[in-house]
Parts: structure tokens; C-alpha cells; sequence
């Protein structure tokens, strides 16, 4: 791509769009072989803490929505039978509606990104696409939208994609580089589109996201115990580590969290690991966080500053093959940690300053990677529940721009646009790809159902 001229990057998308034209994302089918979906979510799970999975069902099955957020893996072996374009990018690999949302960047300033990057790996820029259409057109059947507000939303998305890849295509790199959403500005766009309840509610989620940090964390999740602040435990969501492993092996514990720190601070850039060296750990847990993530392995670790006004909240979480690499390969890093980390660099416009990974042995003897964030930094995300046609619309519209951001930073935007053209085709095929797809994830959502009622698998609900 570096050495390419623009032409020629034209010249490759336009060729990617003779081989695979555009009308033809609109077809899918189940593979006559494709395997049944229960034996794969259960494959899936064989890695994780076993006691977890059967909560991970348990929220996957509240609804085909929670399904489809569970079901990632699902939809990459589906994706793999169908041709792709080639034109690679830095995938999000899991790129649903839920997995958008708000945070603060380094400047404290509210951003609107792309914010789960488990799943991240090169690949055909489509499957994201794919991913976060049907996305759409599940969500607006939990809502009871019709077909056609449905298709609508799914057009909707889709063009936002094309119509910003556009955009980045005859921007100055720098200038995509620089590029992100910011979201007051975002607010003040669209906030005559809304109702005066609409507008009400949304600023409610923007100052609730705005105090979403560490102390609001500490103030949650503490309390004080002989002068000494430490988890509260709320099993299963929240264990504290001694309760999982017991205080005889505080020893243990104790080395093995240093351990994780030293491997973690080597991957922070010089000033913030020396602002790390600030702050000293005072209390660990384990916290289920999610859907498609319940039964990795994800810890949250309490370190204090100057005193108990100062706290820091880390989460440490476990990064596992990506779903994707089953089907376009291995990931380049040898760390799983490292491959999260590394995408998210890539694909937002700004990160959590304290974001890197570590690769350890745990208190089983079992090497494992880790990509660690702070718990709470200003996180926000969307409720999809209260989302009317048009509010849903509109952030289709968001999203599909802020994927195309994401995808323009990672992947040649130039060859993407060209491959997407000036016109709806594109659209058209994935909002009928989508309809398509959200039948399979009914169909998918009712095998897991009847599993659960044969008593193949178990479930924990209402948690």
C-alpha cells in the first residue's frame, strides 16, 4: 500500500468489485456441512473457567440479541464459506452495535469509538461490515420494528460506512490519523433529531459515562476492613482472589501479581510506567464482565496513590486465540495480549493511556495472555432497549462512520472506497445479508434453547 499510487489503489479496488461484485454480499447460505452451533459454543468454552460458562449461556440466551453478542465465533465459520473481497484491514473481529461506545481520551475529552477488541485480526474489511449490520437487524427485532424500518436502518448503516470511507479516501494521512469523534460535538449534531425525553435521556447517559471513573469504581466495588480498603465479594460476578485461592496462599498470590505487574509495566510507554510505579496494589478479584468474554479469565486489581482518595482500578483480561484465526490464520504477535493491544492502537483514535498486555504463569502453572485497561474510564455505551426506530437510525449512522474511521487506519481506504463505489449496491446487499443472517441467529438461538431443555447444557440465569 505505501509504495502504491493512488491510481493504482483505485485500480485494485475496481478490480476487487469485477471479481466480486457488490450485489453478491447479499448472498448467504448455511453450508450443507455447517456444524451444529451448541458443539461449537461449547468448544469455544472448553479453554474457560468452567463454573463461568454456564452464566456466559445464561446471558446469551435472554434474548437473540444477547445471543448474537455471544456468538461471534458462530459468524466467522459462517463468514469463511462465502468468497471475500481481499482487501484486508485491521479487523474488530466482534464489530456488533454493543461493542460502539463512549470514553475519555488521554485529554479527558468524551470520544465515541470502536471499544472491544478481544476478537482483532487482519482481514477482508466486509466481515466487520457484515458483523455490524446484522447487528442492526437483530437489535431491531428485539425491538419489534418491521421489515422495513429494519431495512431501512440496515441501508443506513452501510451507507454511513461507504459514504465515510469516501471521505477518508481524499484525506491526507495525518489527517486520518488525527481523526476521531468527539462526543459533544456529536451530541450537539444530532440532538435536534431527538425528542426533549430523547435528549434527556441521552444527556443523562453522557454525565453518568462522565463520572464512570476510578473513584466512582472504588466508591461501587470497596469497602474498608481494619483501615484497609478491599473488594466487596458478590459471587459469581465478583470473588476476591483469596476467596478463589485461600489466604495459605497469599505467598503465592503475592509473587504472581508482581510478576504480572513487571511483564505489564514493560509494555507501558516510559511515562506511564513510571506513573504506575506511583500507585502500589492492594487488592485483586476476579469480575465476570460481558457476554461473549464470561468464563475468561478477567481480574480487576485495586492499586491506591497517596491515600484512599486516590485509587486506580486496572482490569487485567485474558486474551484467547481470536475467533477469526481459525479461518485467515495465526495472528503476527505471539502473545494474544499483545495482538488486542496492538489492534486497538491501530483502529481508535485514542486510547486508554494506561493499555498494554503481559503474558504469564498463572497460580495453576498455565502460561496465559493478558491485555490490561483501566475498569472504568469514562465507559459508556448505548441502550439499545430505549432506542426508538429513528434514534436506532442514527446511530446506525454513527456507527457505520466510525467503523469506516477505524477500518481507514488499518487498511488501504483507498482501495476500499473504490471497491465500494458511489452508489447503493453495496448497501442494498448488506442490508439484505442481514435480514438473512438474523433468521440464522434465530435458528441458532433456538438449537441453544432446546439444548438447555434436553439438559445437554447448563445454564445460570438472573445474574
Amino acid at each position: 500500500m505505501g509504495s502504491a499510487s493512488v491510481a493504482e489503489r483505485v485500480a485494485a479496488g475496481r478490480s476487487a468489485r469485477d471479481a466480486l461484485p457488490r450485489r453478491t454480499h447479499a448472498d448467504w447460505a448455511p453450508a450443507p456441512d455447517r456444524r451444529d452451533p451448541v458443539d461449537m459454543l461449547q468448544e469455544q468454552c472448553a479453554s474457560r473457567v468452567p463454573d463461568l460458562v454456564p452464566l456466559r449461556y445464561g446471558r446469551m440466551l435472554v434474548s437473540p440479541f444477547t445471543f448474537y453478542r455471544g456468538a461471534a465465533y458462530l459468524m466467522a465459520a459462517d463468514l469463511a464459506t462465502v468468497p471475500n473481497t481481499g482487501l484486508r484491514t485491521q479487523l474488530c473481529g466482534d464489530a456488533h452495535l454493543s461493542n460502539f461506545g463512549a470514553y475519555a481520551a488521554p485529554d479527558r475529552r468524551l470520544v465515541f469509538d470502536v471499544n472491544d477488541f478481544d476478537e482483532t485480526l487482519p482481514g477482508p474489511f466486509e466481515w466487520d461490515v457484515k458483523r455490524l449490520v446484522a447487528s442492526f437487524a437483530v437489535a431491531g427485532r428485539s425491538r419489534g420494528f418491521d421489515r422495513s424500518d429494519r431495512e431501512d436502518i440496515n441501508r443506513t448503516a452501510a451507507r454511513s460506512y461507504r459514504e465515510a470511507m469516501a471521505e477518508y479516501a481524499e484525506m491526507r494521512e495525518l489527517d486520518v490519523w488525527y481523526s476521531r469523534i468527539d462526543l459533544e460535538e456529536l451530541f450537539a449534531r444530532f440532538a435536534p433529531m431527538l425528542t426533549e425525553k430523547e435528549r434527556e435521556r441521552v444527556q443523562r447517559n453522557l454525565d453518568k459515562t462522565r463520572h464512570k471513573d476510578s473513584l466512582r469504581a472504588f466508591e461501587k466495588l470497596t469497602t474498608m476492613v481494619d483501615g484497609e480498603a478491599r473488594i466487596v465479594s458478590d459471587p459469581p460476578v465478583v470473588v476476591p482472589v483469596y476467596e478463589l485461592v485461600g489466604p495459605e496462599h497469599r505467598d503465592e498470590v503475592t509473587a504472581t501479581a508482581a510478576a504480572m505487574m513487571r511483564s505489564y509495566a514493560d509494555t507501558l510507554v516510559e511515562d506511564r510506567a513510571r506513573l504506575l510505579k506511583r500507585f502500589r496494589p492492594v487488592d485483586a478479584a476476579r469480575k465476570v464482565v460481558g457476554v461473549g468474554s464470561v468464563g475468561t479469565r478477567a481480574w480487576i486489581l485495586l492499586l491506591l496513590g497517596r491515600d484512599n482518595e486516590d485509587p486506580l482500578f486496572l482490569q487485567f483480561k485474558e486474551a484467547q486465540t481470536s475467533v477469526l484465526e481459525p479461518f485467515l490464520g495465526p495472528s503476527e504477535f505471539s502473545t494474544p495480549g499483545r495482538r488486542v493491544v496492538e489492534g486497538q492502537r491501530l483502529m481508535q483514535g485514542a486510547s486508554d493511556i494506561m493499555l498494554g498486555w503481559l503474558h504469564v504463569t498463572g497460580f495453576d502453572g498455565i502460561d496465559r495472555g493478558y491485555y490490561v485497561r483501566q475498569l472504568w474510564d469514562a465507559k459508556g455505551s448505548a441502550d439499545v432497549d430505549a432506542m426508538s426506530v429513528k434514534v436506532m437510525r442514527a446511530y446506525a449512522e454513527l456507527c457505520g462512520h466510525t467503523l469506516a474511521r477505524a477500518h481507514a487506519r488499518g487498511g488501504d481506504r483507498i482501495a476500499i472506497s473504490s471497491y465500494l463505489g458511489g452508489k447503493d449496491s453495496f448497501d442494498r446487499a448488506m442490508a439484505s445479508f442481514a435480514e438473512t443472517y438474523a433468521d440464522q441467529n434465530e435458528r441458532d438461538y433456538a438449537a441453544m434453547t432446546a439444548a438447555v431443555n434436553d439438559g445437554r447444557i447448563e445454564v445460570l440465569t438472573g445474574v
